[in-house]
């Protein structure tokens, strides 16, 4: 068969698929991200049914996708709202980061996988699924709950923290030196402070200069704008990734609104791929020996959410009640595991085991999350005392 027929084929159907993927996964409320995984697993390598036409076209649009992701998570922020998340929830964040990160790093290291496999699977089992957690929460109306702010605090010193460490672990899977990976690190803790000072300041220019009243135009003065950027961040060592993060922080007011709006139909189509890509990289006969090792890495790392949320909660003089709901937010991961699993995979630095870990990871995760916020106050509820009354007189 022709190569751009089959490519056409391929696309075609699998497009359609995550088209059913994603109705099953709204019917059943819950993140369609653990079924575009399994999806990927079922036609990749060790597959039902493997597809040879489209993975060049999956890499980039895949590529593609964790820029878009990226860029709206940036939207979603302005300069002043992270810095005053960060200072109102750097200690909780400093105990989220030592606490998540710990078990999956350690586990690692357990398995012989190096300082290398313990830095990626430490950032695997760290950042929360800021997508899922936002659904969760608007899907069971407590976006005007007290916990929630403090929830949304976290998660922006998730955000800001992969700015951090996404290009340290660039530098780290190049195996560039240590004073290679000083200068990497340097650039981008430079050009994250410069591009946080320029959206504090002047933010409103780089608005101006993407905004148009036209969509079209607005939608291609964004796009290539988040693409340029992208590219940018990369030839100087930063991740791709961050640079679209800290466009889309630049952006702001109702031009951030209008793009977010405009751009989200993208975003959906480029990062469905982008889950699928990975899944068709991920042979699914590996994933069976390291199963019991995610299994015991879901529930640890489930705990530590759990205890990260609740701590914050209780500083922030929450009741009990909105303490487990907090708790019960941050426990799913998706996304932003399988973006730093990929890049880790794909530079080739760690064993293809790795990506068989991940992977089940976070399948468990992004289903236990939802079901973990939607059900904790039953569940938590014979540790919750009951509020004394005051005797009557």
């Amino acid at each position: 068969m022709d190569p751009l027929a089959l490519t056409l084929i391929e696309l075609g159907a699998v497009v359609f698929c995550l088209g059913l993927l994603a109705r099953l996964a709204g019917r059943i409320g819950m993140s369609p991200i653990p079924l575009y995984l399994l999806g990927g697993l079922a036609f990749g390598a060790g597959g039902i049914i493997k597809l040879e036409g489209m993975h060049e076209f999956a890499h980039l649009s895949g590529e593609i996708g964790v820029i878009l992701l990226l860029l709206m998570l940036g939207l979603e922020y302005t300069a002043a709202e992270l810095f005053t998340g960060l200072r109102r929830s750097w200690q909780a964040g400093v105990l989220d980061l030592v606490l998540n990160f710990v078990p999956g790093a350690a586990l690692a290291l357990l398995l012989g996988w190096g300082g290398v496999g313990a830095m990626v699977m430490g950032g695997v089992t760290y950042i929360s699924s800021s997508g899922i957690a936002a659904k969760v929460i608007t899907d069971l109306g407590r976006l005007g709950n007290r916990e929630t702010p403090v929830v949304l605090s976290i998660l922006v010193f998730e955000d800001l923290a992969m700015a951090v460490y996404l290009p340290i672990l660039t530098a780290t899977l190049a195996g560039v030196g240590f004073l290679g990976g000083l200068t990497t690190v340097g650039i981008a803790l430079a050009v994250v402070t410069m591009v946080l000072m320029v959206a504090l300041r002047h933010g409103h220019h780089v608005s101006k200069a993407v905004h148009s009243e036209n969509s079209e135009v607005f939608l291609l003065n964004v796009l290539g704008a988040a693409l340029l950027v992208a590219g940018a961040a990369s030839a100087m060592q930063v991740s791709a990734a961050v640079g679209a993060f800290m466009l889309g922080i630049a952006i702001s007011g109702s031009t951030a609104h209008n793009a977010t709006r405009i751009l989200e139909p993208l975003r959906d189509l480029f990062a469905a791929i982008f889950f699928v890509a990975f899944g068709l990289n991920t042979d699914p006969t590996s994933i069976p020996p390291v199963l019991a090792w995610a299994l015991v890495l879901a529930v640890a790392t489930a705990a530590t959410k759990m205890a990260t949320g609740i701590w914050a909660a209780r500083r922030s003089g929450i009741a009990r009640p909105g303490r487990f709901r907090a708790g019960a937010a941050l426990v799913a991961r998706g996304e932003f595991s399988i973006v730093i699993a990929g890049l880790a995979v794909a530079s080739g630095a760690v064993p293809h085991d790795l990506a068989a870990l991940a992977t089940a990871y976070v399948l468990l995760m992004a289903v236990m999350g939802p079901l973990a916020a939607r059900y904790v106050e039953p569940l938590a509820r014979p540790f919750i005392r009951p509020r004394a009354v005051a005797p009557q007189v």
